[in-house]
């Protein structure tokens, strides 16, 4: 990377790095900043924290880390919410505009993002239309993969192997739930996991066992999209792995998880102890170079560029590979398996962050020659 700025400045590049938004993992996005944030050279890098409240006001200046995870629960449980910085100066725009200045004074944004307005498209169309190059993947991209419907939708058309599934749009649910319930129950089966579309880090998944625990996971999810995805229940080892690149990906080994609750929710994620992670994973050679052929085979469908991570089921009981679904800006916490999975495969944190930051430069110039 080159030791000027792409706005002329010699000496440090200057990174905006987003956090927080208005989606319900809003906590984990503050997480995954203060991650990113440590990782960055201070002899490289000028680290510029933009905040983006629940009710969607951008803050610059000041401390914006301080000032939203001193209103976090998720921090507050833990206890570990960051000193406020000595900063003179606080600014505040009005819901979703872009600060004053950003495009002028920034050579890359980091989007530490997650779920809606942040990870589906949103933020990405509106660093385009800012002209700024960002790390991640492009608003089509970034679409797709939110959307669990669609990305199931053309990882089946790529040919990838998925688990059955079902859309349920919100209004059907609710005009004839007893039907629709019966549907499932034929079709999918139980168990299967409830799920909101457009969201992430488990936020709205429920299991269900029988339609009595179906009707209420269905109107969990519902209280966060108005479109509900139902997947078949399968008895299966959870791997996950990284991707790195635009157009020439690589992925990492494969990671397990082994959740501390009846399945990875957010809770044992982000809160409850005792989920572990084992990385790498104990599968064997052939299937760990299977995982990464599709890994990268998802990632391309997909059209997604800088970093992705690709969730899988290794069923045991018919001993096959089944895509979950695919993480855009993956979690980048202190416990997440996107670096952690980089770090085993010989990337530490610090050289992993220069990598996203250059592949965004790079994708950005490449974009621009169209």
């Amino acid at each position: 990377m080159s030791a000027t700025g792409g706005n002329g400045r010699q000496g440090r590049v200057r990174i905006a790095v987003l956090f927080g938004g208005q989606s319900g993992e809003h906590d984990v996005s503050l997480r995954s900043a203060q991650t990113v944030m440590g990782a960055l050279d201070p002899a490289r890098y000028e680290v510029v924290p933009v905040g983006i409240t629940r009710e969607g006001r951008w803050l610059t200046g000041g401390d914006p880390l301080a000032q939203l995870t001193a209103a976090s629960p998720l921090f507050a449980l833990a206890g570990d919410a960051p000193e406020p910085a000595a900063f003179t100066r606080s600014a505040a725009t009005g819901p979703g505009a872009l600060p004053a200045g950003l495009s002028a004074d920034i050579d890359v944004v980091f989007p530490a993002l997650h779920g809606p307005l942040g990870e589906d498209g949103a933020v990405q169309g509106l660093l385009e239309l800012a002209g700024l190059p960002y790390v991640g993947s492009g608003v089509l991209g970034s679409a797709v993969a939110m959307d669990k419907a669609i990305a199931k939708t053309i990882l089946a058309q790529a040919g990838l192997p998925q688990a059955r599934w079902r859309l349920v749009p919100r209004k059907e649910w609710e005009r004839a739930p007893d039907e629709i319930a019966a549907g499932i129950g034929e079709t999918i089966g139980f168990p299967c996991f409830v799920k909101p579309a457009n969201m992430g880090s488990s936020v709205g998944v429920g299991k269900a066992t029988d339609l009595a625990t179906l009707a209420a996971a269905m109107n969990a999810a519902a209280r966060h999209d108005r479109r509900i995805v139902v997947e078949e229940g399968v008895d299966a080892r959870e791997l996950e792995l990284s991707v790195l690149g635009n157009d020439e990906p690589i992925a990492s080994v494969a990671g397990e998880i082994v959740p501390c609750n009846d399945f990875y929710d957010y809770a044992a994620k982000y809160i409850d102890e005792g989920s572990r992670l084992i990385v790498p994973a104990a599968v064997d050679g052939s299937t760990m170079t299977q995982l990464q052929e599709l890994a990268i085979d998802a990632f391309r469908a997909l059209d997604l560029a800088g970093m992705a991570r690709v969730d899988f089921f290794l069923d045991r009981r018919a001993d096959r590979l089944l895509i979950n679904e695919v993480n855009t800006i993956p979690g980048f916490t202190s416990i997440s398996m996107y670096p952690k999975l980089w770090e085993a495969s010989g990337v530490p944190l610090p050289e992993l962050v220069d990598r996203l930051i250059q592949l965004a430069l790079e994708r950005h110039g490449d974009t621009r020659r169209a």
